[in-house]
């Protein structure tokens, strides 16, 4: 596996009807990500997103997604909190003080492991706070749980 996924990765990835929203800036995470819940069988419709800013943009229809309709929803949304343009708690702070987005659930997958990190992102709201793995098949069962748990088990008010 090469450390940086290639452009054509990313719009393979991109193309696809949404049921997972992955919103990770690092290529190596967000590559391993996408393996680990293809890998499980849990989706293969995913919407990867590289920055905040691009991601609050999609979740609410805005410039480049302004043709997206707010009510196509991701069954679940991954979020890094280290983000660059806009942090991943801000667009937690964002998706959580609307009525029309409050709902989906969005699971934190950082490798921030800070008291700080934690106590803020589930005072916002979050669903589940999960940090990363350094080791890879640790990495897989981590992604592929939780996309198993969000995606398949949990029922959605939005189903």
């Amino acid at each position: 596996m090469t450390d940086q996924p290639s452009e054509q990765f990313y719009e393979q990835v991109s193309d696809q009807k949404v049921f997972i929203l992955l919103v990770e800036d690092n290529p190596a995470d967000a590559e391993l990500a996408i393996r680990a819940l293809r890998r499980g069988r849990i989706s293969n419709q995913i919407q990867l997103l590289k920055d905040g800013a691009e991601a609050l943009d999609f979740i609410f229809c805005r410039g480049d997604y302004a043709h997206r309709t707010i009510t196509d929803y991701p069954k679940m949304i991954l979020l890094d909190l280290k983000l660059p343009k806009v942090s991943g708690l801000e667009v937690l702070q964002q998706l959580k003080s609307d009525p029309r987005t409050q709902m989906i659930p969005v699971v934190v997958l950082t490798s921030s492991a800070q008291d700080s990190d934690v106590l803020e992102s589930y005072k916002l709201g979050v669903n589940s706070y999960i940090v990363k793995p350094v080791d890879f098949e640790q990495f897989n069962k981590a992604v592929e749980q939780l996309g198993f748990y969000w995606v398949l088990i949990n029922r959605s008010p939005y189903a």
